[in-house]
């Protein structure tokens, strides 16, 4: 207890009151000190990111190269197709954001449905692989993946499923290897550049990338992460951890931060001579639609793709606007094809 004098109104003279103090044990944190626990525990666990467990989903290393690993997911079901399913990733990020945890998983909601799955993970290309072009990856690392799964599977065909430069570049291999494939799947393809508004294809329209890759070769991870930044700003630079303070007590959301942004800064380089067609010849002179674009000897004509196709695209895409996949339905052949738009949940 503590006593303090106080006037009395009624008679002018000053009487003791006794006052009882708050608890401490019942005062809670102030908001000053709450914030501070909350950034000091933030700081705490982005220094362990190196720790952040990724792409956890039991798998098996059939074939690799310097530039290229060739998996194959084990299934998790009795029964799976007799078809395989070979998915191509981007040459840009890691493979891993398709089987980023156990509920967040592209590649075992697949395995779940029976598909048989296997996968080209792309690996960093070093300085004295700075001429690899679309010829070597198209003809010849994809072309001895799908062979691989044929071999293995005594099957004709296969299912090649793309995923973004991953879908171009399937689409590329489909038009001059079709011989070797059942179906093809592709999610937010890279086509008609002309009707790509995104910032990436307007950075991409007015790049010097000769300049850039007679200079320096490879095109190196720190750039592409400067363009990626450059699409949400405010969002990548300020917003996102600020929202990772906020939620910094929350096991769930702090771990699924954690996993997106060790994938976003886990950027390798592009081999140059591929990073020179990708911006050159797909973005600003769109020859892959029209037809006109020269992988190795040959011209890919997207007219001649006949076998089965499903198109995804993403409404809200900030990297590749739907408008720029939409297209490849009109382009191919095919009697049986399907497009899937689905809004993007932000």
């Amino acid at each position: 207890m503590e006593e303090r004098t106080i006037l009395s109104r009624e008679t002018g003279t000053s009487a003791p009151e006794k006052v009882v103090k708050k608890s401490a044990i019942n005062e809670g944190p102030s908001v000053q000190e709450d914030v501070l626990r909350k950034l000091t525990k933030t700081r705490e666990i982005l220094s362990e990111s190196d720790d952040i467990q990724v792409g956890t989903t039991p798998n098996e290393v059939l074939y690799e190269t310097r530039l290229f690993r060739l998996l194959h997911y084990r299934p998790i079901v009795n029964k799976t197709a007799r078809i395989p399913l070979l998915v191509v990733y981007a040459l840009i990020n890691k493979s891993y954001i398709l089987d980023l945890q156990p509920n967040k998983s592209w590649i075992r909601n697949l395995l779940s449905q029976g598909f048989d799955i296997y996968l080209l993970d792309w690996k960093t290309p070093p300085n004295a692989d700075k001429y690899t072009s679309f010829d070597d990856y198209v003809n010849y690392f994809i072309d001895d993946s799908v062979d691989i799964l044929r071999n293995r599977n005594s099957v004709d065909k296969i299912t090649l499923h793309g995923y973004c430069m991953g879908s171009s570049m399937s689409v590329m291999y489909t038009a001059l290897h079709q011989d070797k494939i059942k179906n093809l799947v592709t999610i937010a393809p890279v086509l008609d550049t002309r009707k790509d508004t995104t910032v990436i294809a307007n950075l991409a329209r007015y790049m010097d990338i000769d300049k850039l890759v007679n200079s320096i070769g490879n095109l190196p991870a720190q750039k592409l992460y400067e363009c990626y930044s450059a699409l949400k700003p405010f969002k990548q630079g300020v917003n996102k951890y600020f929202n990772l303070v906020q939620n910094i007590d929350n096991d769930s959301f702090v771990q699924n931060f954690m996993r997106i942004e060790k994938w976003l800064y886990d950027t390798p380089p592009i081999a140059g001579e591929t990073a020179r067609q990708w911006i050159k010849d797909v973005y600003q002179r769109n020859l892959l639609f029209n037809n006109e674009l020269r992988v190795g000897r040959k011209t890919v004509n997207l007219s001649k793709i006949n076998v089965p196709l499903l198109n995804i695209v993403a409404e809200e895409d900030h990297l590749v606007s739907a408008e720029c996949s939409v297209p490849l339905n009109e382009a191919v052949s095919s009697d049986d094809k399907r497009l899937m738009r689905f809004h993007m949940v932000m």
